[in-house]
């Protein structure tokens, strides 16, 4: 059934030895393009077609992420190059696909429970949870719960029953996520003890330099080049490093995100200037720059990320034109950086833009740890990804910023959930000097 033309990579092969062992739960983490979506959809077909009549998933956190990076893109990529003789049917209303040995695959996201329920009702052969570091781990479970279909093959003449798989693969996230502490340290993410089945766990770690024969020199270039968090990550595969003292985990960030808003009764644009100067484009910090919006169900939306590296006159214009398009209530800014500036610049795109300033008073940390927990117990909601804002935030600790630069989108984030909820924020007080009572003479 395989093509005789398409050639495995030697960690490819590596892989597939892993799928073929004992091992139910197996994990392929690594940097961008290396192949580790496109070398568990090919076990996952290659599983459907040897066994008649058996059911496979393959589920990420949101269905339009695996619509679009799987079913129109990895899938019949993996079905041009390994399967060309195979024919198959897609079912675009239930998001499956069945081959003609009545195999079938089921595509799915964990972000819509109606579609979950549906697809969870199904027992399976074989679950791929692609990109997991979007995924909780109650996710995880409930998904392994369904893993339970009994499904035998013939091969030569001899009845076998196929061994049933867990697959997931992701781009390394922190080390604190509980794929790590599950694959990696081996043990269970919740009480924190060592497995008693370790055995039952695989992993592989899969690198764009082991894919470099089917990848552009300018693509590892540029993986390369990137800044240490991101280079750590999308080229290297390594696991980003933990802190107990960290304000955000991947967990709280990925369990905040949502494809819908509700109506908004408060819409402010925040706005966290850089501290340096340069020409446009070459400033060490970018413009913070963040639209933060209050729901009618009580909660904070990040709406829309628009930081630039720019000069006042440009970044005034883009604030100013997010004021119009989101019709925000009030934009608000950091004094702290050139006085009045924000405003003087604001006013000259715009005169008729209402303005408050913020004077950071404390360090911003400090000011950050208010809203990261008010994010954690749900309050706090991203109105979609946010990729660079979510670094910051898993750079922030109670000791202090860990990445590269100023954190301008954090900032601006605190801002803006700190006017939506001005409760969390208390001014310090200022200590008075003691005041000193003269000796009280009896007369």
């Amino acid at each position: 059934m395989l093509s005789n033309q398409f050639r495995l990579t030697e960690k490819q092969r590596e892989a597939i030895k892993i799928f073929g062992s004992d091992p139910m739960n197996i994990l392929l983490y690594g940097g961008s393009r290396s192949t580790k979506t496109f070398t568990s959809i090919r076990n996952i077909v290659n599983r459907a077609l040897i066994a008649p009549k058996s059911r496979h998933a393959a589920l990420r956190f949101r269905f339009t992420n695996i619509k679009q990076s799987v079913i129109y893109d990895t899938f019949p990529k993996v079905m041009e190059l390994c399967f060309p003789q195979v024919t198959y049917k897609l079912n675009k209303s239930d998001w499956f696909v069945r081959f003609p040995n009545k195999s079938e695959i089921w595509f799915g996201g964990l972000d819509d429970k109606e579609r979950t329920e549906k697809i969870l009702g199904n027992e399976y052969a074989t679950i791929f949870l692609n990109e997991c570091s979007q995924i909780s781990y109650d996710a995880y479970l409930l998904v392994q719960t369904r893993l339970a279909q009994k499904v035998t093959f013939e091969k030569g003449g001899v009845t076998h029953e196929m061994r049933l798989k867990m697959l997931l693969d992701e781009n390394p996230p922190m080390r604190g996520h509980w794929t790590y502490r599950l694959f990696i340290e081996g043990v269970d993410p919740e009480t924190k003890r060592k497995l008693k089945d370790q055995e039952n766990y695989a992993v592989l770690q899969m690198n764009p330099a082991d894919n470099v024969d089917n990848l552009p020199a300018s693509y590892i270039k540029t993986l390369d080049n990137m800044p240490k968090r991101k280079r750590d990550r999308f080229y290297l595969g390594l696991f980003g490093s933990a802190s107990e003292n960290a304000l955000w985990t991947s967990e709280t960030i990925e369990g905040s995100k949502v494809d819908e808003k509700p109506t908004m009764s408060r819409i402010v644009v925040a706005v966290d200037p850089s501290g340096t100067k340069g020409e446009e484009g070459n400033r060490n910090d970018d413009v913070g720059i963040l639209v933060v919006g209050l729901g009618i169900d009580g909660n904070a939306y990040v709406l829309e990320d628009l930081t630039i590296n720019a000069a006042p006159a440009k970044w005034g214009k883009v604030v100013a034109e997010a004021f119009t398009r989101w019709e925000a209530d009030r934009v608000i800014g950091e004094i702290n950086y050139g006085g009045a500036m924000v405003e003087f610049v604001l006013k000259t795109a715009n005169s008729n833009i209402p303005y408050r300033s913020v004077h950071a008073s404390r360090s911003k940390m400090l000011r950050a740890e208010p809203v990261s927990a008010l994010h954690e117990t749900g309050k706090v909601k991203l109105y979609g990804t946010f990729p660079e804002l979510e670094d910051e935030m898993l750079s922030s600790t109670t000791q202090g910023y860990t990445g590269d630069k100023s954190p301008n989108r954090l900032d601006a984030f605190v801002f803006g959930v700190a006017e939506l909820f001005p409760s969390i924020t208390k001014p310090i007080k200022k200590h008075r000097a003691p005041v000193s009572v003269p000796n009280l003479i009896r007369v």
